[in-house]
């Protein structure tokens, strides 16, 4: 997990690597350890920091001084554990729920649901947490962390292998665990015996064996993903073990990839003791190096552009690396 500033660029660089002037303007700073922004529809943004508070930005740059939500008693800290991201339910203006993943005070995984307080939309509504899902985390590291709603309506969370380094405990290929995976739930109804429902066309559905939550697997630690607004695919920046940094891309109705961790790091052999054949593998559709002779460390996964103002990068995937500074595109 990446902590990086919070900033507005106004010029980015490409995939070739090849320099180019930026031009960054920040917008607001003095955050501690920021790790995820949102919005929820409004002009507002949402800072979250990694020890467990969520802060508004107003359109004007103004930071509130009153915490949006503060779980900072509930919340791990150091390493790569914290309050790691937050996504505003499709219908947050009718219902006000929001959700938010977060390391434990023991160092698993919780996924929670809250409300805003109908009375006061800067804050959230006290003692409104609700549990919707939890895993264990074997190690500190490697916690995944993002959660999105995709285009469907559904809650899609990013889970990591579980840590140490080169996936000791094979989890990620692991298709009766969690971790090193992609999830997508239902949280609109409520399962038997939990508060969530699983989507009739997960692939693993109706499974006795196979964890039904997975949509994709063979991730190290997908720390940040997203979905293209314009056509719904999914674009992953998954962190590599050493060497190479990867991104995948998918078309959002294309369950079940196996994304190759351990087996393969990026499109390069890694640990292929007991792994399925390479042609039943998706292969990343870009990566970097990340090798010790680079300045290069770990990805962060970002968006594609589709807005309305510089049409220069329309539909171009951003992402950053956290060690170097680099930020580059996908075409």
């Amino acid at each position: 997990m990446k902590t990086y500033f919070f900033s507005i660029l106004l010029m980015l660089l490409s995939l070739t690597l090849t320099a180019q002037n930026i031009s960054i303007e920040i917008f607001q700073n003095g955050f501690n350890s920021p790790v995820d922004l949102q919005n929820a529809g409004d002009d507002r943004l949402f800072v979250v920091e990694q020890g467990g508070r969520i802060k508004v930005v107003q359109s004007d740059g103004t930071v509130n001084t009153t915490l949006f939500l503060n779980i900072s008693g509930q919340v791990s800290t150091g390493s790569e554990q914290g309050l790691l991201g937050l996504a505003f339910h499709p219908d947050y203006a009718a219902n006000g729920y929001f959700f938010v993943n977060y390391t434990k005070t023991n160092g698993d995984t919780r996924i929670s649901r809250f409300s805003v307080d109908p009375s006061d939309p800067d804050v959230a509504l006290p003692g409104s947490e609700l549990t919707i899902i939890e895993y264990a985390q074997p190690f500190s590291n490697h916690n995944g962390g993002g959660i999105v709603f995709g285009p469907d309506g559904y809650l899609y969370i990013a889970a990591g292998d579980g840590g140490s380094g080169g996936d000791p405990g094979n989890r990620a290929q692991n298709t009766t665990l969690l971790l090193g995976k992609l999830l997508r739930i239902d949280i609109d109804i409520p399962g038997t015996g939990t508060n969530y429902s699983i989507p009739p066309d997960n692939p693993f559905f109706g499974s006795t064996v196979d964890a039904e939550e997975i949509w994709a697997y063979g991730l190290r630690n997908p720390w940040r993903f997203s979905f293209d607004s314009d056509n719904g695919d999914i674009w992953i920046g998954d962190v590599g073990q050493g060497d190479v940094e990867e991104i995948d891309r998918a078309g959002g109705n294309e369950a079940g990839l196996n994304y190759g961790w351990r087996c393969y790091e990026g499109s390069q052999p890694y640990n292929t003791t007991g792994c399925p054949p390479v042609g039943e593998l998706t292969f990343p559709i870009a990566e970097y190096s990340s090798s010790s002779n680079t300045s290069n460390c770990s990805i962060t996964g970002g968006i594609v552009y589709r807005g309305s103002i510089y049409n220069n990068i329309l539909g171009l995937y951003f992402f950053a690396d956290v060690c170097s500074g680099l930020i580059g595109t996908v075409d």
